[in-house]
């Protein structure tokens, strides 16, 4: 499994600018907040989940973290099988990470095609940077949008994008 150092080498060796920050454990969006005036741009809520009937890959849900949406609708829309939340077990042997540490810079230790990574369009386009957790939820990186894009797509997997249908 890679490490937050051995990834953020890796960006660097294919030349994407990141800027990473320390900081304390954080678990939830609400406990993310209060890092904001460090952490400008786009900020997520990730959700992994595996198929039901254990047909097709996993999927990693990548939301702009204020959208609210039913999972259900999600999976529908990105074409997916009927999907249930992922154990932490899951968490660790798909993507290297812990609970509460679930990022789309995971799929550097997944094997292509294992995970299906889809990402809110709305993140992706909304904002000039976009921050996500390198391994552990005790930093956080930014990285262009197309440049996470870009760097998914050199581990061998194939990011999409998804109009994220939005619930009351």
């Amino acid at each position: 499994m890679e490490t937050p150092e051995g990834l953020l080498a890796r960006l660097a060796a294919l030349g994407i600018e990141a800027r990473t920050v320390r900081h304390p454990p954080v678990f939830t969006v609400a406990e993310s907040q209060a890092l904001r005036p460090d952490l400008p741009g786009g900020h997520s809520k990730n959700l992994f989940l595996k198929p039901a009937r254990g047909e097709g890959p996993f999927l990693l849900l990548v939301l702009e973290e204020e959208r609210r949406a039913s999972v259900n609708a999600l999976v529908r829309a990105a074409g997916a099988p009927r999907s249930a939340f992922a154990e932490a077990e899951h968490l660790r042997a798909q993507l290297g990470v812990e609970p509460g540490s679930v990022t789309p810079f995971g799929l550097v230790n997944a094997r292509p095609g294992a995970v299906r990574v889809v990402f809110d369009e709305g993140l992706m386009e909304g904002f000039e940077w976009v921050n996500f957790h390198p391994l552990t939820n005790t930093m956080t990186t930014a990285i262009r949008p197309a440049e996470m894009l870009r760097f998914l797509r050199s581990l061998g997997h194939e990011p999409g994008l998804l109009a994220v249908p939005e619930t009351g």
